[in-house]
């Protein structure tokens, strides 16, 4: 018999990665309350491999995953939490979705429906959404009756100003769905949650948040709102990523088509798979390898360069778009540990207020600025799993 909806309160999150799969067990309170997480290296190749930590930091599994490739290390994942006695308290399971199109600009409940609109978008972010699509299958069929919940990654920037969605093509276009997205919404919106929690006056002014990892983006937000942000159609434009070129001329896709007679797939795995940090250095995706080589390594340190060059590009930007900057935020792998790079993205912005305390800065202190600084300066370490459960208690009505 099914547990009782007041025994049925854990919630888990799935957020898949273009190498990786994250999970975390959350006890459905107000905030969730983390249980443990679980993070599937390699997923879906023959050498995946499984790690499950508890809240307090203590490894409870760290093992082979011996799954299908199409399983992406699930099996593992349910087999543990069948035998721990979690799989049968199950409220609900939140899938983070990198694309909801037009059409979903809030979180939804999975239904045939929004299945099917998922397969007819899934073109539009072909890294990520076909094994989303695959994880949610998997759990409609070994757990039919639990609640399974779509968190898109787009919907934070459904609010964005019309003239900064448009881009200056036929208009017709813009009518059939060609428009600028924005990415990285769910750990917006958790820094926003942060923000709030720390310093309420401050969420509600001019912010700049800078999400740098292996996927990098900025977005302005003023009054608690997305103003603009720098991914667009698909997560491959604005700043220089691990593996995605960022910003590029269409003319120079163009001319490479016509000239090499390249074909649209490989198109697509030159500027998502073989451009960025990688490409530049022709060595690592990976800022940490690059920052120990820049010394000796001149690719290297020229793609350093421009990460930090073209991050630095559009805090200006978006500087003027806000009209004034209260404050800058980073986030993601880099933004959060990386403070040689802080530093470089900030120097030279001293006419916009960002002045950062260099000690301050070494030490990954959750406020870097000078003190006296006009824009305060913050390191907030992201968290979309935990704003994936609360949007699952909320849409299955166990929030408070």
């Amino acid at each position: 018999m099914p547990a009782s909806a007041t025994d049925r309160r854990i919630i888990l999150t799935i957020n898949r990665g273009s190498g990786t799969l994250k999970a975390g067990l959350y006890e459905g309170s107000d905030p969730p309350s983390l249980i443990v997480s679980m993070k599937v290296d390699r997923a879906g190749a023959p050498e995946a491999r499984i790690k499950i930590v508890d809240a307090h930091g203590k490894t409870v599994l760290d093992s082979a995953a011996q799954d299908a490739a199409a399983d992406s290390g699930l099996s593992t994942i349910l087999e543990w939490l069948s035998k721990s006695g979690y799989a049968s308290r199950l409220a609900g399971i939140g899938h983070r979705l990198v694309h909801g199109g037009p059409r979903y600009t809030e979180s939804q409940k999975i239904t045939p429906e929004v299945l099917a609109e998922l397969e007819k978008i899934a073109p539009l972010d072909p890294d990520h959404t076909p094994q989303a699509i695959r994880n949610i299958r998997f759990f409609i069929e070994r757990l039919p009756d639990t609640p399974q919940i779509g968190c898109f990654d787009t919907a934070f920037h459904a609010c964005l100003p019309k003239v900064a969605k448009m881009y200056a093509v036929p208009r017709k276009m813009y009518d059939e769905g060609i428009r600028r997205y924005g990415f990285h919404g769910l750990s917006c919106e958790y820094i926003l949650q942060q923000l709030r929690s720390t310093d309420a006056a401050l969420a509600s002014r001019r912010l700049i948040i800078a999400h740098l990892g292996n996927g990098a983006s900025m977005t302005a937000v003023k009054g608690g709102r997305s103003i603009d942000t720098s991914m667009g159609f698909t997560p491959l434009e604005g700043l220089v990523m691990g593996t995605r070129s960022g910003d590029i001329d269409p003319a120079a896709v163009l001319y490479l088509q016509e000239r090499d007679r390249v074909a649209p797939r490989d198109i697509d795995a030159l500027l998502n798979k073989e451009s960025g940090l990688l490409g530049l250095s022709g060595t690592s995706s990976d800022m940490r390898d690059l920052l120990e080589k820049e010394a000796g390594d001149e690719r290297a340190a020229e793609a350093v360069a421009l990460f930090c060059y073209r991050a630095r590009k559009y805090v200006g930007a978006y500087a003027a778009a806000l009209g004034g900057l209260d404050a800058l935020i980073f986030a993601g792998g880099i933004g959060e540990n990386a403070s040689q790079i802080r530093e470089r993205v900030c120097a030279g912005l001293e006419f916009l207020g960002i002045e950062i305390d260099s000690a301050l800065n070494r030490i990954n202190a959750p406020v870097i600025s000078k003190k006296g600084s006009r824009a305060t300066i913050r390191v907030i370490k992201t968290d979309e799993d935990i704003v994936i459960a609360r949007h699952v208690l909320a849409i299955i009505g166990m929030s408070s």
